[in-house]
């Protein structure tokens, strides 16, 4: 296993530090059925740029150990809250959000204001995402699809399913066969459906109020601008409020390998943005 298990109160998640010590921390949060292995291009390029980065495993996915139900964002995010505690890590972070984990980066930065620095939404879900032509039939299928996949992982059917599917990403070395292994995994299937299906919970709770013009928010979606606009006008919305917004539409890329070797630079760069224009606040 990558990285270390820490104790949050009587229960451990698992997070992964790359970086040299000092400086701002940015932490990287995982989408739907992902995990921090899903951030390990990411984590080496910020490393590469003399940045520290933390990514983690929600509670019941990856290596990390179950929390109480239900978990919806405000549960995702006292989790975070501790760990962050535990690690002794006190100052304000930027705060990097792939698909699903954005409505609870969002909502962390909402309800914590105080210890985020900036926002780096990822090819990210929105509140208003929900409010798409068939988008709450196809997040309750999804959910649904997770817990088959739940069943299916007690019995090793998963298995030959991860052999395909398990590294859409394009991820190397450790974090491959690691991220083949989370995404064959029972546990890993039934958490994240239990997550899925507080979807419209948390965008309830994400969406209840605005984010500071202040904050510094850049927003890096999979696909040419041209592409999904009505999608793209509303992922682009939290960037074009921020008096210090960043807007970046990747083309040729999709929604797992904007994560992987080829175009992650572009989640670098928003990360960069977001430093600079939070030290040009003061």
């Amino acid at each position: 296993m990558r990285g270390d298990l820490i104790d949050i109160g009587g229960r451990r998640l698992r997070a992964v530090r790359t970086g040299p010590s000092g400086g701002p921390l940015v932490v990287c949060e995982h989408g739907a059925f992902g995990c921090a292995a899903d951030w390990a291009v990411v984590q080496d390029k910020l490393a590469a740029k003399g940045l520290r980065s933390l990514a983690y495993d929600r509670a019941g996915m990856g290596h990390s150990e179950a929390g109480p139900e239900p978990r919806d964002g405000r549960a995702a995010n006292a989790d975070l809250a501790a760990l962050l505690d535990a690690v002794g890590e006190t100052a304000p972070f930027v705060l990097v959000g792939h698909s699903m984990g954005g409505l609870s980066s969002r909502l962390f930065a909402l309800s914590r204001p105080g210890r985020v620095s900036g926002l780096v939404l990822v090819d990210a879900v929105t509140p208003d995402a929900l409010e798409l032509p068939g988008a709450p039939v196809a997040v309750a299928a999804f959910g649904q699809l997770l817990r088959l996949a739940g069943l299916a992982g007690k019995f090793g059917l998963m298995r030959p399913v991860s052999l395909v599917s398990g590294n859409l990403i394009g991820l190397t070395g450790e974090a491959a066969p690691e991220k083949r292994r989370i995404h064959a995994s029972a546990g890993h299937a039934r958490w994240a459906a239990a997550e899925v299906l507080q979807w419209p919970a948390t965008s309830a709770l994400a969406g209840a109020g605005e984010l500071s013009e202040d904050l510094p928010v850049a927003v890096v979606t999979a696909g040419a601008a041209h592409t999904r606009k009505p999608l793209k006008a509303i992922q682009e919305t939290p960037a074009r409020r921020s008096r210090f917004g960043h807007i970046d539409h990747v083309a040729r890329c999709n929604h797992a390998n904007l994560l992987g070797p080829r175009y992650a630079d572009a989640i670098v760069r928003g990360v960069e943005h977001v430093l600079a224009a939070s030290r040009a606040r003061g």
